[in-house]
């Protein structure tokens, strides 16, 4: 089926506002296959239109679309490489991946290049390895930021090694705290000494994402750490400290988590209470019956849960010593 002459003239119209709502519209007409109508307009005259052109071909991932969206990080306008950027980020198939590859040199613009590797990170690009490592000292933030993403996704435990150093040293504290997250696919307690480090970063968003990867790799020489964590100015910390010990079982975290029963922050309680319940441990059933009395329906509902929790633990061990 072809489209509708009115519709296909304004695509062609002098004025950019008309071309630009004929864009938005092509997507909803009849035509079927509106996507080589849509091509030729990421070259239009006007931003906006090439702007809606690229928002009109988001979850076209054809190789064609890809190789015009991704040659369109180098728009002269800027306006225009942020929406392409965002529309590229929601590519999901693996093979849209090596038109981007270009884009990732040191050669192109820092801007062009962090929106590359944002769009290849959950592509996981075995190819996107390399200028990813590369640019871990790259000198624009938002470069790195991205490259560690990729490492992440990656999970290429040869990168383990740089992503440490990132944590440790980067001066921007987002991209420590994306390279201590990134950390987490770690099979081995290589990264151990990075990850306590990162428990006393001087931001605390690092500390909270440090917190929770100890959890996620459940690293039970990180436990005194973790304790430690549960004393942090900022509860989010707290929380994430109170989830690790949790996960890990720690008995020695069971002053800090009953104490944190007590804590005017809902989260932190109900994060405790979770915590007890792992553990396993008789020592908290007197806290958390104190805590069946809570404000908060989530915190009583979690500490009854956590009650159960204990004494099937109890049983269990009872049952194992006879």
């Amino acid at each position: 089926m072809s489209l509708p002459t009115s519709l296909s003239d304004r695509l062609r119209d002098a004025d950019a506002t008309v071309r630009r709502l004929a864009v938005m519209e092509l997507p909803y007409s009849d035509e079927d296959d509106f996507v080589p109508m849509l091509l030729p307009m990421l070259g239009d005259a006007d931003a906006q239109v090439r702007i809606e052109a690229a928002r009109a071909l988001e979850g076209q991932e054809e190789p064609e679309v890809v190789q015009a969206l991704a040659s369109l990080l180098l728009d002269e306008d800027e306006t225009v490489r942020s929406a392409v950027g965002a529309v590229l980020a929601e590519l999901k198939e693996p093979s849209s991946a090596p038109p981007l590859l270009p884009m990732l040199g040191d050669t192109v613009p820092a801007a062009t290049r962090a929106m590359a590797f944002r769009a290849i990170r959950e592509l996981r690009c075995p190819d996107a390895f390399g200028p990813a490592m590369a640019c871990l000292r790259d000198a624009d933030a938002a470069v790195r930021r991205e490259a560690v993403g990729v490492l992440g996704y990656l999970k290429n435990e040869t990168a383990l090694g740089e992503l440490a150093e990132v944590a440790a040293n980067d001066p921007e504290p987002e991209v420590r705290r994306i390279a201590v997250g990134a950390l987490g696919f770690a099979s081995s307690v290589s990264v151990l000494p990075a990850l306590t480090r990162a428990l006393t970063d001087g931001q605390w968003m690092v500390r909270e994402e440090a917190a929770q990867t100890v959890g996620k790799l459940r690293l039970a020489r990180a436990i005194t750490d973790l304790v430690r964590a549960m004393d942090d100015e900022y509860w989010q910390v707290r929380v994430k400290a109170a989830r690790a010990l949790g996960l890990l079982k720690a008995e020695a975290g069971l002053p800090a988590l009953t104490a944190c029963l007590k804590h005017p922050i809902s989260n932190l309680r109900k994060e405790s209470a979770i915590a007890l319940g792992e553990i396993g441990d008789t020592r908290a059933i007197v806290p958390l019956e104190g805590a069946l009395t809570d404000p908060d329906p989530d915190v009583r509902k979690l500490a009854r849960l956590a009650l159960t929790a204990i004494a099937i633990a109890q049983k269990a061990r009872s049952g194992a010593a006879t």
